[in-house]
């Protein structure tokens, strides 16, 4: 397996957080997993926010914490799971069903999508959200994929290592 390429920005705002989402968003193909993960708070919501905007959807993103699985309906279809309250253990069974929406015609996003432990798509572009003060937020994003990693390459947005963005 391929050693991922990582790229880290800082957001200093909601706005900055939605412009990164669709810089990312804008090199995603059917079939893509995007998985999210960070702490309550982190922006993983206003993420898939952003990218559902730069994928042609405008009506409200909300995180699906109940159901699951929101679906909205973009130049493409758009899948948001929330697996905050989601049971490994319980919800195996439910893993199956989502194969076809993991490998569709639309683009996935998971939010707390390391509750997924080994049945994380290994396709997925990582994006790691950290808050390590109130009004910041680190985007780490790992890609393995060769058209994710050539996108990410051509972002100005995003520098490797530890680099900071102003």
């Amino acid at each position: 397996m391929t050693a991922p390429l990582t790229r880290v920005f800082r957001s200093r705002s909601v706005d900055q957080t939605h412009a990164a989402a669709a810089a990312l968003a804008r090199g995603l193909r059917p079939g893509d997993v995007v998985a999210l993960m960070g702490d309550l708070g982190a922006g993983k919501t206003r993420f898939v926010e952003g990218a559902s905007r730069e994928l042609g959807y405008e009506g409200r993103v909300r995180s699906p914490s109940f159901t699951l699985l929101n679906i909205y309906r973009g130049t493409r279809p758009i899948y948001h799971f929330d697996l905050y309250r989601w049971d490994r253990q319980t919800g195996e069974l439910e893993l199956e069903g989502w194969e076809e929406f993991f490998e569709g015609e639309g683009m996935s996003f998971i939010e707390w999508a390391q509750n997924l432990g080994p049945h994380l798509p290994r396709r997925s572009l990582v994006v790691r959200m950290t808050q390590p003060e109130d009004e910041h937020r680190i985007l780490t994003v790992d890609a393995t994929e060769p058209h994710h990693r050539a996108h990410l390459e051509t972002l100005d947005l995003f520098r490797s290592g530890d680099e900071e963005t102003e």
